[in-house]
């Protein structure tokens, strides 16, 4: 039968809200629930009497590793079914390591690290040097006089800012840096910043792991943050286009603002916009200096390599990085939440509504516990969420979760949320949400359903088992958030060992009305 062009219309406006939230929040279901291609849900159902843990056993062993003179350290997976390799650098800093009043550099510097250095991205930096220099006096000069409201200084500033600007535009070889990896088979040149972490991810031929090994060590040992004040642009936009100008992004800020009192975490990402507008190159330059030392990077190579000629490259390119002091660690520590919180916006928006729950870091014993109780709530059509208010009650449009937010480093949100169906309203949401709260906290899950969860996490790791770029970005993430990349193979017995009982007890001590937070998106009026 065929879809009506409502049903389908309205079917791509549901896939657009619900991909912004989305793009907020990182992501709109847990792994868990995403399907899998590489491995269907009736090939590991035909395999539940096997445990797959021998397999993960040998992946793992096929894993080296390596640390520099420096302090960088190398992770290194041997695989040789194509002639291929993926490389993920994976710098411990994000959102949560800045300064108050310099939000965003973190995420400046993910823009940044792209522009080159003072060979690649410029035909003549011995000239465009001192024009970088210059607009930063200017800049600094146009801040004072916008705080002094000299509207005759600041016309005259801007008329010579802007000069200057076009004169080192002269100078600047675009997109180098990607031209030259496009050129060599490269694919997936991308980078992300979190609240925890920024990562430069990219694969090529595998005979080109030297290429990479030049490009990636020269942009850590001589950046140059060359078109700093276009980026400025470009992220202000950023900002405009995901927080100032969207319902999704003002609502989700806001949460994370009521959410916690004293936490970095409170912060947004992409940062505030009075923060981004009057950051400076030397700020950045100096976040740069203080987190992106070797000591606090970690690299993982992953495809047709040898690890001995990974060794021999890494020293050769990335041991010419000198050694700095580690960067200071957050020590900020968020009080427990004593009573509930909640908050309404009125925007021009469909109704949206979002509840959190506070909970431990990615280092807490009931970690896997915290992935699977979202699971069973979100995880897919089967999920007692989707069930309950999208089939049976039909007083939402669509679920989803965001488990570990914004960051799981330290401890975190459990955020649940729902787009109201017509005719009905956030409040029926809350309810209904409240309802299968208490039941996960009364009631023991049964064994079908623990199951199927646990099926849907072996799913996941062997799907990102199969990725080399999976592979890589997990090596990382693992290693720098637990200290040891062997987690990612370890984490499926902590699953396994999972009870009934052990959801029971996680859900009654997360889910207490003192510990939640209640966002409410009303539609205003038109």
């Amino acid at each position: 039968m065929g879809v009506t062009p409502s049903a389908r219309s309205k079917a791509m406006w549901l896939w657009t809200v619900v991909l912004s939230v989305s793009l907020w929040l990182g992501f709109s279901q847990p792994t868990w629930a995403q399907q899998s291609t590489l491995v269907t849900p009736e090939q590991i159902a035909a395999d539940q009497t096997n445990s797959i843990q021998p397999y993960l056993d040998r992946v793992a062993n096929g894993v080296s590793e390596f640390t520099l003179d420096n302090g960088m350290k190398f992770i290194v997976l041997e695989r040789h079914q194509a002639p291929v390799v993926s490389m993920m650098l994976h710098a411990k800093v994000g959102a949560v390591n800045e300064a108050d009043g310099q939000t965003g550099v973190a995420h400046y510097l993910e823009h940044l690290a792209f522009k080159g250095t003072t060979k690649i991205g410029t035909n003549d930096y011995r000239s465009e040097e001192p024009l970088l220099q210059e607009m930063d006096v200017v800049f600094d000069q146009l801040m004072a006089a916008e705080q002094a409201e000299d509207e005759e200084q600041i016309a005259a500033l801007q008329a010579q800012f802007a000069d200057l600007q076009a004169q080192a535009s002269n100078y600047v070889d675009q997109n180098k840096f990607g031209q030259i990896i496009e050129q060599s088979g490269g694919r997936g040149l991308n980078a992300t910043t979190s609240a925890d972490a920024t990562r430069y991810f990219y694969s090529l031929p595998s005979n080109k792991l030297e290429l990479w090994m030049s490009l990636e060590s020269e942009r850590f040992i001589d950046p140059v943050f060359r078109e700093f004040y276009k980026e400025k642009e470009v992220i202000l936009e950023e900002r405009r286009m995901r927080v100032d100008n969207s319902p999704i992004g003002q609502i989700v800020e806001k949460f994370l603002e009521v959410s916690f009192d004293e936490h970095p975490y409170r912060r947004p990402v992409i940062g505030y916009q009075d923060d981004l507008r009057t950051a400076t190159r030397e700020e950045v330059s100096d976040f740069f200096d203080a987190y992106y030392g070797p000591s606090n990077l970690i690299a993982a190579v992953v495809g047709d390599v040898d690890p001995d000629n990974v060794k021999a490259l890494a020293e050769t390119y990335f041991g010419r990085i000198q050694s700095r002091s580690l960067p200071p660690e957050v020590t900020v520590q968020e009080p427990p939440q004593t009573e509930p919180k909640a908050f309404e916006l009125t925007l021009p928006s469909q109704p949206w509504y979002l509840e959190g729950f506070h909970r431990p870091g990615i280092n807490h014993p009931d970690h896997v516990v915290y992935s699977m109780i979202e699971s069973i709530l979100v995880g897919g059509r089967t999920s007692r969420m989707y069930q309950d208010m999208v089939e049976t009650s039909q007083v939402a449009l669509n679920i989803g979760s965001a488990n570990g937010f914004p960051g799981d480093l330290y401890d975190n949100i459990l955020l649940l949320y729902a787009l109201t169906a017509p005719g009905h309203t956030v409040d029926e949401l809350g309810e209904r949400m409240d309802t299968l709260l208490t039941q996960l906290r009364e009631e023991p899950v049964t064994a079908t359903e623990l199951e199927r969860v646990k099926t849907q996490a072996r799913a996941s790791l062997l799907r990102s088992l199969d990725s080399n770029s999976g592979m890589a970005s997990l090596l990382t993430e693992y290693e720098a958030k637990t200290n040891d990349w062997r987690n990612v193979f370890e984490e499926l017995k902590a699953i396994e060992a999972v009870t009934a009982e052990d959801v029971q007890r996680v859900a009654k001590a997360t889910f207490e009305p003192s510990n939640r937070t209640v966002g409410k998106l009303l539609s205003a009026e038109s």
